[in-house]
């Protein structure tokens, strides 16, 4: 089935809330959201709901940065290095991990709904048996220090659409691809620009990859993150996306960015590998819409917000994004 066409964009919700939501999931065609924000906690939004009231699940003790779903198991984790696994049928906590010695970053659910992987600034990827929580693997292809001697860290992980490869990306360009089942390390790419060091007036960095997605045949992995930043106190930088043939190591696809400033905070491909949806921002937020095959940038929509995360339909033609006190719905096609 053909994916919609981007130009067939339209909002059709705008919900807002008083805090900054890092995190949503949602399950494919229903109208039920999970989110996780600033305030330490989870939420179910009922996004059909004549009134936007987010009922509260449980907390963390601090941000809650990633939420995950795996067939009717929600799975959380947060600043509090935390990663929590709660049956959404029984309304209830089932198990708490003290999953990493940092901030956990991400947390994603493989498609098949067998795993979860959580990154965190422990710069370790640790991957999860969905139904019973046990460890699997515990991912180190990430360097803990910056060239410079600071502190790195480890913002970004997906799976394939097949479940059967992993990508991780850190803070100064360096993409690691696994295989999800033996944990083996497969291949590299590095994203260099995403990264900017000042060492004349901060003595500090920023930017780094901040999102990864597989294309839908897996032979492509797309980076997101932010171009060279003149003022490293401000998100300034383009915003940027570079398409990689991963293994190969070779970049095959740049977009640097000629409309919006900020990070690429999600990334996604069209169920038919058409096009690729990159959503982020820095004072607001945007849409965009590339195709990787010609080149081009194929529409760009300004959003009311900053976007930390969206959920994509299985057939491309909803878009739910997630970010700085608002939530927004977007539909393509008829």
């Amino acid at each position: 089935m053909n994916a919609p066409n981007p130009d067939t964009l339209k909002q059709v919700k705008d919900f807002s809330r008083p805090i900054i939501t890092f995190a949503i999931a949602r399950a494919d065609r229903a109208d039920v959201a999970y989110l996780g924000g600033s305030d330490f906690k989870v939420y179910r939004a009922d996004l059909a709901a004549p009134k936007f009231e987010p009922k509260e699940l449980y907390a963390h003790e601090s941000y809650v940065t990633g939420v995950a779903l795996a067939g009717a198991t929600l799975v959380s984790g947060g600043y509090d290095g935390r990663l929590t696994w709660f049956d959404i049928a029984a309304g209830k906590i089932v198990r708490t991990h003290d999953a990493h010695a940092k901030w956990v970053r991400k947390v994603v659910a493989s498609p098949d709904g067998k795993l979860i992987a959580s990154a965190a600034d422990d710069m370790l990827c640790k991957v999860w048996d969905a139904k019973t929580g046990q460890l699997v693997h515990t991912l180190k292809g990430h360097k803990e220090k910056t060239p410079h001697d600071f502190a790195s860290m480890l913002y970004a992980v997906t799976f394939s659409r097949d479940s059967a490869l992993l990508a991780t990306g850190d803070k100064v360009g360096h993409v690691v691809v696994w295989d999800a089942n033996t944990g083996a390390q497969l291949g590299s790419c590095e994203a260099p620009v995403m990264y900017t060091w000042d060492k004349v007036q901060r003595l500090h960095s920023i930017g780094g990859v901040r999102s990864l997605a597989f294309s839908p045949d897996g032979k492509s992995l797309a980076v997101g993150g932010m171009g060279k930043v003149g003022n490293i106190d401000h998100l300034e930088g383009k915003a940027r996306v570079e398409v990689f043939d991963w293994k190969a190591g070779k970049q095959t696809a740049e977009f640097p960015g000629d409309k919006f400033v900020g990070l690429v905070n999600r990334l996604a491909w069209a169920p038919d590998g058409s096009w690729l949806l990159g959503a982020g921002g820095a004072g607001e937020g945007f849409l965009c819409f590339f195709d990787v095959g010609t080149k081009k940038v194929l529409r760009q929509e300004k959003l009311p917000m900053h976007v930390h995360d969206f959920a994509l339909s299985a057939a491309g033609d909803q878009i739910t994004s997630a970010g700085h006190n608002r939530i927004t719905v977007h539909r393509l096609g008829a």
